[in-house]
């Protein structure tokens, strides 16, 4: 056991720093044994002090854009310039994948060097007073010195918690019936998943739940696996604006006019096709905290294309450890977060989609909180039609089937109950699909005769 932190290296106490900037958990967790003294040169102690009173004086840990105001307060050049090298490594650490492991060595060091400080302090009392109860509590102090500070939910304490407003705090989506099917949408902890086949619009699906809750006033974070950046950015263009796709690059200026009164925010980063894991995920959302920026809440653009990092063999068991870690990031960042799933191809030929045609793995339902599948025929995509199909719901009913509107060149979707106006108006479109099929078929076919 080492009794200098130094001995662990540079870079050791480098992402320490890291980990105290990134992770709340963890500064909750060692606040109270942290001790700047023992990092091995002025800077980290610098930054290590401030990381300690940050949090004391508001519970959450340092940001980048703090630290910028209180590195401007230094008036010692030299270690203002030192300080400023030494929060580049930080935020070049801020993703490295052993963080974990640094951040169980600090707790352990840290730990041992309270408990080394008890034990010295008690030979000293033993000897010149022998008052052993102000020992044996110096010495169970010591041991709880550091420990998990969030010990659940205490049941007759905290009542007042499970009726408040605050007990389940949502993020609404664009669609009144989902909203009231889910008591408000998704909150802290959850995950959604969309379930559609290859092809019939799982994307602007995400997109529209992000730029619905934009519009709501949340910040939203948007992963794309398929798609680069700026072709999402012009699908929520389309969303925002109702201008088709394709059409976008002739209303720039209406797009930009169109945006600016958006309440919320959106960030799309991309990561090509299984390289990111749920890892990866966490690591730049840590990132982005660090710097200050806030969200709340999640799209991945889909989550059967991430990385499993749990060395499964078979593919119905890796999908299944990615949606585990999934919700288990939504729970990390205390956000929603809302995925799309593939449906099998039998799937197309089908008017509802159910459980049993999610592609792989039945391990996605029985992980998340709400399953919606989104079922569209070759007549849907000509008519602009879509049933949304309620697969499972931890908040309420499930089993029921809603006729929607779905517009794949603006983005444009609305979902209704069937016993509405617009309901009834769709629910007839998908019943005379047929019709309108050969209408269709026979109005093109004299339009290519009336051209020869």
């Amino acid at each position: 056991m080492t009794n200098n932190l130094a001995d662990f290296g540079h870079t050791f106490q480098i992402k320490i720093l890291s980990s105290l900037m990134a992770d709340t958990n963890f500064i909750a967790q060692i606040y109270d044994i942290f001790d700047e003294s023992h990092f091995d040169n002025d800077s980290l102690k610098w930054i290590a002090k401030e990381c300690k009173l940050y949090y004391d004086e508001y519970k959450q840990p340092i940001t980048l854009d703090v630290f910028k105001v209180k590195v401007s307060e230094v008036h010692n050049d030299i270690l203002k310039a030192t300080i400023i090298e030494t929060l580049k490594e930080v935020v070049r650490y801020l993703e490295a994948p052993d963080l974990e492991f640094i951040k169980d060595q600090a707790l352990n060091f840290f730990k041992n060097q309270t408990l080394k400080n008890a034990i010295i302090e008690s030979v000293e009392i033993l000897e010149n007073k022998g008052d052993f109860d102000t020992i044996k509590q110096l010495v169970d102090n010591a041991l709880r010195a550091g420990a998990e500070r969030n010990i659940g939910h205490e049941y007759i304490d905290d009542i007042e918690a499970r009726y408040s407003e605050m007990a389940r705090e949502t993020v609404e989506t664009p669609w009144d019936v989902l909203n009231d099917l889910t008591q408000g949408g998704l909150a802290a902890g959850e995950l959604g998943v969309i379930v559609a086949p290859a092809g019939i619009g799982k994307t602007w699906i995400l997109c529209a739940l992000g730029a619905g809750s934009m519009k709501r006033g949340s910040n939203v974070i948007h992963y794309t696996l398929e798609l680069n950046e700026a072709y999402v950015g012009l699908r929520y263009d389309s969303v925002f604006t109702g201008i088709a796709n394709q059409n976008l690059k002739y209303h720039k200026d209406e797009v930009k006019q169109k945006i600016e009164n958006v309440e919320g925010e959106l960030i799309v980063k991309y990561f090509p096709t299984k390289t990111a894991s749920v890892n990866t995920i966490s690591a730049h959302l840590q990132k982005l905290r660090m710097m200050g920026k806030d969200f709340n809440m999640v799209v991945v653009d889909y989550a059967d294309i991430l990385k499993d990092t749990g060395f499964a063999k078979e593919v119905r068991h890796a999908l299944g450890n990615i949606y585990e870690d999934l919700r288990g990031l939504a729970g990390e960042f205390g956000i929603p977060v809302w995925t799309a799933s593939q449906a099998n191809r039998s799937a197309l030929d089908e008017d509802v989609i159910e459980a049993q045609k999610v592609a792989e793995s039945y391990q996605k339902i029985m992980t998340a909180d709400f399953v919606v599948s989104l079922s569209r025929k070759v007549e849907d995509k000509i008519g602009n039609t879509g049933r949304f199909h309620i697969i499972k719901n931890r908040f309420g009913p499930d089993g029921l089937t809603y006729p929607a509107k779905i517009n794949t060149n603006t983005g444009a979707v609305e979902i209704y109950e069937a016993t509405s106006v617009g309901g009834k108006e769709q629910q007839q479109k998908i019943d005379n699909r047929d019709n309108l099929m050969k209408k269709m078929l026979s109005s093109r076919y004299d339009d290519l005769m009336g051209e020869e």
